[in-house]
């Protein structure tokens, strides 16, 4: 059977293009015409600035340099290379190929050494951080700085701390939930927990951080990618996606104003997708636990349900070092303490309030 012939390729150009907005016209010629059906695309985030960026045989056929970016194309056999290099430092590789073997074969060669190792840092971890872009999500690969959790545990009250001692010593043999909810006030401490649990769990789990839950659980090709990875990922076993602040997602009335985000949500940690699938999902919120929808809450769900609250008195106490007067009977949260320890005040002025009235 003879295969219909691909529309022709067309692009137009105006004076609202740029030099560089050729280039990467150019780049999808051989893609778009079926000579090259392969492609494949490898974002650096920290690339370093004399990486050549290029592929044994390869020929320089355009180069451009725009105030915000540097973009070139070259050619070799049966492939194209598309080089998009930043002035903020990113830059975006992809390769359009003949075959997919030989697709991957350029883009490794011409990505190879082309990074900086992540910068050295006592107790980091690396985490991902996903949102949605024009052209679907994007991951970025960070360093964050972490301390092991017996170093931060006297920042928490005890019975949330006695809670976290027991999720910070789970295996991937033993998980008897996959979702896990920390709720409490602000400032709290919700987000350092989740920094101490990525270090204590960095030899078998990734930690995901969502920036957009909204979008994700609207969007099942988000969902996906985010649940599986990517082909470069790092090669752990299980994946945390971790959701801050999901207030509106989880509330009772989550059904109605969230439309199939929450069904989503719950099919990932215990549907038949999470069946097939080592994926955990952490979700923050300020919100109350009685405010929460039952089907987040309910017995066998949540691998852990941690209520992180204020410290009391006794324990803001010892924390500072000394009896604080700022410090009344219901305590502190550990965004206070530090306040209260570092001596911080937040910068404030307010005018006087104008009283506009009738004269008699």
């Amino acid at each position: 059977m003879t295969r219909a012939p691909l529309p022709p390729f067309v692009v137009a150009i105006d004076d609202s293009d740029h030099l560089d907005d050729v280039v990467d016209a150019m780049a999808l010629r051989a893609f778009a015409s079926g000579r090259q059906p392969w492609a494949r695309t490898r974002i650096l985030t920290r690339a370093l600035p004399d990486a050549p960026l290029r592929a044994t045989g390869g020929r320089v056929v355009r180069y451009a340099t725009t105030p915000g970016r540097t973009t070139w194309l070259a050619a070799g056999h049966g492939w194209t290379l598309h080089v998009s290099r930043w002035h903020r430092g990113n830059v975006v590789v992809t390769v359009t190929a003949a075959t997919e073997a030989l697709a991957r074969h350029v883009l490794d060669e011409a990505t190879r050494g082309a990074e900086a190792p992540p910068e050295p840092e006592a107790e980091a971890v690396t985490m991902g951080f996903w949102h949605a872009g024009p052209h679907g999500p994007i991951r970025r690969s960070r360093t964050v700085a972490t301390e092991p959790w017996p170093h931060v545990r006297r920042n928490y009250a005890s019975r949330p701390a006695a809670a976290l001692d027991e999720l910070a010593g789970l295996r991937p043999d033993h998980l008897p939930g996959r979702l896990i909810l920390l709720h409490g006030p602000p400032g709290t401490g919700k987000t350092s927990a989740l920094r101490a649990l990525a270090h204590a769990w960095r030899d078998w789990c990734q930690c995901e951080c969502i920036l957009d839950p909204d979008h994700l659980l609207a969007d099942p090709t988000y969902l996906m990618d985010a649940a599986i990875g990517h082909d470069d990922d790092p090669g752990t076993e299980w994946r945390l996606l971790i959701l801050e602040d999901c207030d509106e997602l989880i509330r009772v009335d989550a059904k109605a104003g969230a439309g199939q985000a929450l069904a989503r949500l719950l099919n990932l940690t215990d549907g038949l997708l999470g069946q097939g699938l080592k994926t955990m999902v952490c979700i923050t919120t300020n919100e109350e636990l009685d405010k929460l929808h039952p089907a987040i809450v309910r017995p066998g769900r949540c691998l852990a349900e941690i209520e992180v609250g204020r410290l009391s008195g006794a324990e803001a106490a010892a924390w500072l070092g000394t009896a604080s007067p700022a410090v009344g009977g219901n305590g502190a949260t550990l965004a206070e303490l530090y306040a209260l320890r570092d001596h911080r005040s937040k910068v404030e002025h307010r005018e006087d309030a104008k009283v506009v009235g009738l004269y008699l």
